[in-house]
């Protein structure tokens, strides 16, 4: 019979470390507009489909008053699962 004291021991050798160029689910990213970008292009290149520009328009509501003039510069949210 073991001893009462002993505890057990956690075991972490299968345990590897990685890192993601995906945000964590639910958590929405960021993106800086670049020279040349439009909200449909931004969605094209982010989520695959150019149509998804509503989704980031949606969520930058508070900073972009016309979707057809957006800025290099501004950094937009971009929701997660758009």
């Amino acid at each position: 019979m073991p001893d009462s004291n002993d505890k057990p021991v956690a075991d972490f050798s299968d345990v590897q470390g990685g890192s993601s160029s995906t945000a964590p689910a639910g958590q929405p990213s960021t993106y800086t507009v670049k020279s040349g970008d439009s909200l449909s292009k931004i969605a094209k290149h982010i989520y695959g489909d150019a149509n998804k520009w509503h989704a980031i328009y949606d969520a930058n509501k508070d900073k972009i008053k016309n979707p057809d003039l957006i800025h290099p510069g501004e950094v937009l949210t971009l929701p997660p699962n758009a």
